[in-house]
């Protein structure tokens, strides 16, 4: 019997996907587990595997559509058979019961208005489009954001011409990921009272340990870098200041008896946070191997939906490209982020003495509706020392 493909549920607050790329065409043959397409939310770019074996008969969702959680993009059985009788969704989740097919005909509601989301309507004035005769896909005839976008994009709509545009430049949709992080970025400065603390960190003590300790963990397979060292340090400094791996609920404090440490990767199109669970309880070295792990299958798009949901703090790296320090945005719901400038050599005074050494700026952003200013300087003042007397037994 043809199995349906469903599009993975990829998150608790997750209702859908746009299916990126198909890795398969109709008529191949696929094997249980084979990567079979990609996907992109506003969580995680990931490559989607086979439910299982055979020949892919039928692809219900094309490349750069969207689809709901639970809906069938495609059905996968043996050769000669038929997908006719699989349905366009399995109703196996609430989300799934909020869409239908994309052919279902539009209901109006009272009085000829057509019936759709506060969001829908949102985007409909922002784009300047009438929805009134657009066909909806959702419960009885409601026209979803699915509906709406697939309209914009695909001439179901007019599309309003954009001002100052001339002949040469080009214009691009802007994707998915690209798209979400815009609106996280807008709502955690709604959120939280963002505030920074800078402190300079003196790195020559930590750099002459990697250096004694390279060749070894490379020996063990192990990329021991810098990160390590100040991910040790943070995860040492939270245990004394859980303020700082807390959230805010409405009128609650939620102090996490955990951590799991947010790791900001940049992408080629975007930025992109894998979690690390239970970091605290980790080894300088396992906190290497995890860092290095998370990284490559993030920009490889071989991460689990569950590794990029549930952080409590995060780590951040623009000092990898030469940027001196930044002012980060605190990745909600968490209330401190930890920003790494660039690490390299300067002049410094020392013991009354001008000399060299391995220098770096740490800036902490946090939210200042939970965390004293005091607070935050003495977290960062934990870290410096952590790093700056760093103990070799930790390695």
């Amino acid at each position: 019997m043809p199995t349906p493909v469903l599009m993975p549920q990829m998150g608790e607050s997750i209702a859908e996907g746009t299916l990126v790329r198909w890795l398969k065409k109709v008529g191949d043959t696929v094997d249980r587990d084979e990567p079979l397409f990609e996907i992109s939310t506003d969580k995680v770019d990931a490559e989607i595997p086979s439910p299982t074996g055979g020949v892919l008969l039928a692809i219900h969702v094309k490349e750069g559509e969207m689809a709901a959680v639970n809906g069938v993009v495609a059905v996968i059985g043996q050769a000669g058979e038929s997908a006719g009788d699989i349905p366009t969704v399995i109703a196996v989740a609430p989300a799934a019961a909020a869409a239908a097919s994309a052919s279902a005909a539009p209901r109006a509601a009272a009085g000829g208005r057509q019936r759709s989301s506060p969001l829908v309507r949102r985007l409909a004035r922002e784009h300047q489009v009438d929805i009134s005769a657009m066909a909806g896909s959702g419960l009885e005839g409601r026209v979803t954001k699915t509906d709406f976008l697939r309209a914009l994009a695909g001439g179901g709509a007019a599309k309003p011409s954009l001002p100052g545009v001339g002949p040469n430049d080009r214009v691009e949709t802007l994707s998915v990921m690209r798209k979400k992080i815009a609106e996280h970025m807008i709502l955690s400065r709604r959120t939280s009272a963002h505030a920074h603390t800078v402190f300079q960190v003196d790195f020559t003590h930590a750099s002459a340990l990697r250096a004694q300790k390279k060749a070894e963990y490379e020996k063990a397979g192990v990329k021991l870098t810098l990160m390590a060292f100040i991910a040790k340090a943070t995860l040492d400094a939270l245990k004394n200041h859980p303020v700082l791996n807390a959230s805010l609920d409405a009128n609650n404090v939620i102090y996490r008896r955990d951590v799991h440490l947010g790791v900001a990767v940049a992408l080629d199109n975007g930025l992109i946070v894998p979690v690390i669970p239970n970091a605290e309880a980790k080894s300088t070295k396992e906190l290497a191997v995890a860092i290095a792990d998370v990284a490559n299958r993030a920009r490889t798009k071989k991460l689990a939906p569950t590794e990029v949901n549930g952080g409590t703090f995060t780590l951040t790296n623009p000092g990898q490209y030469g940027a001196q320090f930044g002012l980060p945005i605190i990745n909600q719901p968490q209330v401190g982020i930890l920003c790494v400038g660039t690490v390299e050599k300067r002049a410094v005074v020392v013991n009354d003495e001008l000399v060299i050494r391995t220098m770096s700026y740490l800036t902490l952003g946090f939210d200042h509706r939970l965390v004293d200013g005091a607070v935050a300087d003495a977290f960062m003042a934990e870290i410096k020392h952590g790093i700056e007397h760093f103990d070799p037994k930790d390695l």
